[in-house]
């Protein structure tokens, strides 16, 4: 038996030979296995991307699902990135962050407009302005409503004048480079309604109705931590109404209309965007006011530059208005005289706004309106209770050379931000776009606005028209529901980025007060009165 050990001892080490080879084999196979997924793409659940610019050294690593279907962002904090760590931001928000104040539920001018409401599903009440995102109800176009054909089947809405506030409000909530920390912010948009509820005692209350409510918002405003660093210098909001509504002077007596708001010294810091400024002493900036094409693409508004350049013209020229009561202006009279004697002739067309709540409507009917002026050469654009009308707006949109009879009621004098780049013509010179007689001329019979009117040539005609509908996009507000298609700057975009130069020349420590118009036009200032 001892005889046969060498050859168990043989057999032995075999078997252990045999065991540790295997073993070898397995966990070199292990080995390449493990190196090699470590070069395979990663499993779509733990795939993470990041733009480029920003440094992901912040995030933990994203947990992996067992079952590999999906992964939950909830398992992904993103803490504060230190300061030395905290990455650039986007170059074209540079400059032009703006933090959105939370106003208080109180001075919420339309907390009531919910849906299923009584106010809301009332026609006649203010929370009609909230429909469409302040657009107001979509306009049918293509002849539906049986007046014309020449608006449009989309970008059409009966927006009222006074919803820029609204409008402005939600653009802001959509705006770009919005920020939650003030710190970082170079403005600060306050979304108060000023005009809204100024229009609930806007005439026949006494001053404590009237300046109450703003007053009490202002006291909130200035207690606030983003208002003490610049005493609101860097603050910015929408007053959808003239300047003249919001500075009555104070001590007097309960008579008359509008209320004390920006005469306030709180509103005096802020930048306030209005529809007419006082261009002699300026204290804040004109807006233009909503008309009612809200385009969502570029193609559209290209398409009905085309339609207003096409359209046809009989009248040499037309106008939409009212008389005022006991001849209170008497530069409307006049033009109201002169158009009634000139459509006898087939010369002036005329929407009549005189007969009570129907003349009313009539003038605010958008296919109406846009018809007359897109059948006429000039639109006559007489002072109404200030000197800016809507009406220049809508005869801008539909390619008519707009006839001022004050200084203060032109474009060029009103809308600074918004009024065409100097465009150069052969001489250097501005080309001219608008018409501008002088009142006391036409009133006392120097100038007949016919006879001036004819003198232009078709020509000139053509030219000013053009320059005209090239201003269009400039003075139009886009829908901002909608992601707008293709290359094209509003009236929204062109006011913010006058708002963020204003604001970033107050934090650079500049002088930025608003200058008064060209003293060269004090004579025809004088004739404005």
């Amino acid at each position: 038996m001892e005889a046969h050990y060498p050859k168990y001892l043989l057999y032995c080490l075999l078997i252990a030979g045999s065991w540790l080879l295997s073993c070898l084999l397995h966990f070199q196979y292990l080995h390449v296995a493990l190196s090699s997924s470590s070069f395979a793409a990663p499993r779509r659940a733990a795939l993470v991307v990041l733009p480029a610019a920003l440094d992901a050294s912040f995030l933990p690593a994203p947990a992996v699902e067992a079952d590999d279907k999906r992964w939950s962002t909830s398992s992904v904090v993103a803490s504060s990135p230190s300061p030395s760590s905290s990455p650039p931001p986007p170059p074209s928000c540079e400059g032009r962050y703006v933090y959105m104040l939370d106003v208080p539920s109180r001075f919420d001018m339309l907390r009531d407009c919910v849906p299923g409401s009584p106010l809301f599903d009332d026609m006649w009440s203010w929370c009609a302005i909230t429909v469409n995102a302040g657009l107001g109800p979509k306009i049918a176009g293509n002849g539906s409503d049986g007046d014309t054909d020449i608006i449009p089947s989309t970008g059409w809405y009966s927006t009222d004048q006074y919803a820029l506030e609204v409008m402005f409000h939600n653009w802001m909530r959509r705006y770009e480079c919005l920020t939650g920390d003030p710190s970082a912010a170079t403005a600060v948009y306050v979304p108060y309604y000023p005009a809204l509820e100024l229009h609930q005692h806007l005439c026949g209350y006494n001053t404590t109705a009237r300046d109450g409510p703003s007053e009490a918002f202002l006291r909130w405003l200035s207690s606030q931590p983003t208002w003490a660093a610049l005493g609101g210098r860097d603050h910015f909001m929408v007053a959808a109404k003239t300047t003249w509504m919001f500075r009555r002077e104070p001590g007097g007596g309960d008579g008359g209309c509008g209320n004390n708001f920006l005469g306030q010294p709180e509103s005096g810091n802020m930048t306030v965007l209005t529809y007419e400024s006082n261009i002699w002493a300026p204290r804040d900036i004109a807006v233009p006011y909503p008309s009612y094409f809200h385009p969502t693409s570029a193609g559209e508004v290209a398409a009905w530059q085309a339609r207003a350049r096409a359209a046809p013209r009989p009248f040499l020229f037309a106008f939409a208005g009212a008389r005022r009561i006991k001849g209170q202006l008497a530069i409307r009279d006049r033009v109201f005289d002169v158009c009634e004697s000139a459509a006898a002739r087939g010369r002036c067309g005329l929407v009549d706004c005189s007969h009570g709540l129907e003349g009313s409507i009539t003038c605010r009917t958008a296919a109406k309106l846009v018809a007359l002026f897109a059948s006429a050469r000039f639109c006559l654009q007489p002072r109404g209770d200030s000197f800016m009308r809507r009406s220049s707006i809508d005869s801008v949109m539909a390619g008519c050379i707009p006839v001022f009879f004050h200084r203060a009621s032109t474009l060029e004098a009103q809308y600074r931000w918004h009024e065409p780049e100097p465009g150069r013509d052969g001489d250097g010179g501005r080309r001219r776009y608008y018409v501008l007689l002088n009142a006391d001329d036409v009133l006392e019979g120097r100038v007949d606005i016919e006879e001036e009117l004819s003198r232009y040539s078709d020509e000139e005609v053509a030219e000013m028209r053009e320059e005209v509908i090239r201003m269009i996009p400039r003075f139009l507000y886009r829908d901002t529901r909608v992601r707008f298609e293709g290359e094209m700057r509003d009236a929204f975009d062109i006011t913010m980025d006058g708002v963020m130069d204003r604001m970033r020349r107050i934090k650079n420590g500049e002088n930025v007060v608003l200058k008064g118009y060209d003293d060269s036009d004090e004579a025809m200032a004088a004739s404005d009165s």
